[in-house]
């Protein structure tokens, strides 16, 4: 019973669709008022009696019948009808039956009691249709004519009822008695006590969700219904002023039910649907017997029934204009209770003849029962839904906890990676302003003494240019190769220069190199010597006149961008394949300075990650260096160089 609207069915449909399936349903209880339960053969029906009135003038009456005032406690009316008795040769066993009776009845058979219903208080309710059966002593019993006598008392509002008689042998009465038994004594029971249950249950949701105000106020019908059910009679008079106020406290409480069903607004004024059965229990509480009784008829079966149908109101609207499933459900059930009271009104002001069945309160049983199996499924469904959304809740928390450890992860890596520049920048700056001012120094006074101190010189400018290759390369340049290349250029320039080379700068791609993330210091170092040592190689051996560098990107088969470096000279080259020779010998080792700076070359690269080639014939020679577009990313070669 969740309520949702009905997309199925469009709003211009709802009102018909609606009033039709109330219609079949009051059609179907219609029907059920013709399945009369069944009788014992009509042999044994006692259809006469001769009713004695507190004088004792007897008059003729048939059975069914029903008086015309209420109470008759104190003067009981008396019944006297006449059967046959014929012996058979089984001498089988003789019972007198009454199928419906109000409110209690003693039955005596030629002068002997043997049926008293009032030692039995709760077998006369009005609203239970007990039926009652009693054996017959066969010493009781005289062949030919036998006289019944049956005593009626009433009590409470309801005016008496005698139904027909049946006496004859057991085995052919019992059957009709066990059926009546079970539908109007054995099920009310079992609804009951279903009810009882049900009520425990929702009484459990209520006081545990007390904000769900519609648990609390059907658990107080149901205690209602719970308490009148077991209350016996004949009682007291307050007893038999609450049993006259239930039906109408039970339909307030109904009321409020389904106001807070549906969610209207002003609850509180429908807290006077109360007034009317308050009213009767307090005529009860009070009053005289006859006072009760007319309170009873004056308020309760009319204000029973307004209320019935302002709620039959309130969940048509709700199901027509707002589409709720739960208040179709609930207009269905409603409508057979109201069906059956209607049916129990015209019986009680005999618009069906004499005949007397109350079916109003087993109707409302089932529907209690049917409206706390609703929401008490709706209550389940909700707890699913709550562990789904504790399941969901619990796996986002898992992502947010992942999220979270992998942000912290990002965190404490950045905040490695700014106490490695921070140490950075203090070893630049004391690189630059202590090594760096000492070396300057060094060149200087190396300058002024001439001679051997000249050599000193040279080394310290060597140590400086070093120095300084070491502080460019640690600067952060957040991947940006070109900016160190920068930097580099700038420095090749002057050493260039001073052997009367030209330089050529060549960018033959837009933004020259990609930006490389997983660029390191000590990938930049590597790249940086093993231009270096190109370019050293060039002015040393080449005899070059001009040194070009062109700078590209290259894009690989799986479309990633890598980087290209090149350094091309026209001088007088070298014989390559002699080079390679010496490598595959191990002779490099042994052999000449320049043949030791392209082994270190070709090693930086590989630490690098990079691919170094080499080109020379008789223009000249050509050194290309390939980056890769995951430089610096595979990882192990700044431990190789560190070992």
């Amino acid at each position: 019973m969740i309520d949702r609207p009905d997309a199925a069915a469009p709003g211009r449909y709802r009102l018909p669709a609606y009033l039709l399936l109330l219609a079949v349903i009051a059609a179907v209880c219609i029907c059920i008022f013709h399945l009369r339960p069944p009788d014992p053969p009509a042999r044994y029906r006692l259809a006469q009696a001769q009713l004695v009135d507190a004088a004792g003038v007897a008059r003729s009456v048939a059975l069914p019948y029903r008086h015309e005032h209420a109470n008759a406690m104190q003067l009981p009316f008396t019944y006297l009808m006449n059967f046959d008795y014929r012996p058979s040769g089984d001498e089988a066993r003789w019972s007198v039956f009454l199928p419906g009776y109000t409110s209690g009845i003693e039955v005596a058979v030629n002068g002997a009691v043997v049926l008293d219903t009032r030692l039995h208080p709760g077998a006369g309710r009005v609203d239970r249709n007990t039926p009652a059966i009693a054996f017959i002593p066969p010493s009781l019993l005289r062949e030919g004519a036998n006289e019944v006598r049956v005593r009626l008392f009433v009590w409470g509002p309801i005016s008496g009822y005698l139904d027909r008689l049946y006496v004859g042998p057991d085995a052919e009465l019992r059957p009709a008695y066990d059926t009546r038994f079970f539908l109007f004594s054995t099920v009310p029971l079992l609804l009951a006590a279903w009810q009882g249950l049900l009520g425990a249950i929702l009484g459990l949701i209520w006081l545990n969700r007390r904000r769900e105000a519609v648990y609390g106020w059907l658990t107080a019908a149901m205690a209602v219904g719970m308490t009148q059910y077991f209350m016996s009679m004949p009682a007291s008079q307050w007893v038999h002023g609450f049993l006259g106020a239930a039906g109408a406290l039970e339909a307030a409480l109904m009321l409020q039910f389904v106001v807070h069903f549906v969610g209207l607004k002003h609850v509180a004024r429908w807290r006077l649907a109360f007034i009317p059965g308050l009213v009767i229990l307090a005529a009860g509480l009070f009053g005289r017997p006859e006072d009760l009784r007319i309170a009873y008829i004056a308020l309760g079966p009319a204000f029973t029934g307004l209320f019935m149908t302002t709620m039959a109101c309130i969940l048509g609207w709700s199901a027509v204009v707002k589409g709720a499933r739960s208040s179709v459900f609930l207009g269905c059930t409603l409508t057979v209770v109201v069906v059956f009271w209607a049916h129990d009104i015209a019986s009680l002001l005999n618009f069906f003849g004499a005949e007397r069945i109350f079916l109003g309160r087993l109707s409302y049983s089932l529907v209690l029962i049917a409206i706390g199996i609703g929401l008490t499924w709706r209550f389940v469904q909700a707890l699913n839904e709550a562990d789904k959304f504790a399941g969901q809740l619990v796996l986002r928390v898992r992502e947010a906890e992942d999220k979270l450890r992998a942000s912290f992860t990002r965190e404490e890596e950045r905040a490695r990676d700014e106490a490695r520049a921070a140490e950075r920048t203090r070893l630049m700056r004391d690189l630059h302003d202590g090594l760096g001012g000492q070396l300057v120094s060094i060149v200087a006074l190396a300058e002024q003494m001439g001679g051997i101190a000249a050599q000193i010189g040279d080394a310290a400018r060597a140590a400086l240019r070093d120095l300084r290759l070491v502080i460019d390369a640690m600067e952060e340049v957040d991947g940006d190769l070109m900016l160190v290349l920068g930097s580099w250029r700038e420095r090749i320039s002057t050493q260039l220069r001073a052997h009367g080379i030209q330089l050529s700068w060549q960018v033959l791609t837009p933004g020259g190199l990609p930006v490389f993330p997983g660029l390191r210091p000590w990938v930049v170092i590597q790249i940086v010597r093993l231009l270096d040592e190109a370019v050293t190689n060039a002015i040393k051996h080449s005899g070059a006149g001009t040194l070009q560098v062109l700078i590209e990107t290259v894009v690989d088969a799986k479309g990633s961008a890598g980087g290209r470096i090149t350094i091309a000279d026209d001088g007088k080259g070298f014989d390559v394949g002699q080079y390679i020779r010496d490598a595959g010998s191990r002779e490099i080792a042994r052999g000449p300075v320049a043949r030791r700076g392209l082994a270190n070359m070709r090693k930086r690269a590989e630490l690098c990650g990079g691919q170094l080639t080499f080109a020379s014939d008789a223009a000249g020679t050509r050194v290309s260096l390939a980056l890769p577009a995951d430089l610096g990313t595979a990882g192990g070669g700044e431990s190789r160089i560190s070992s």
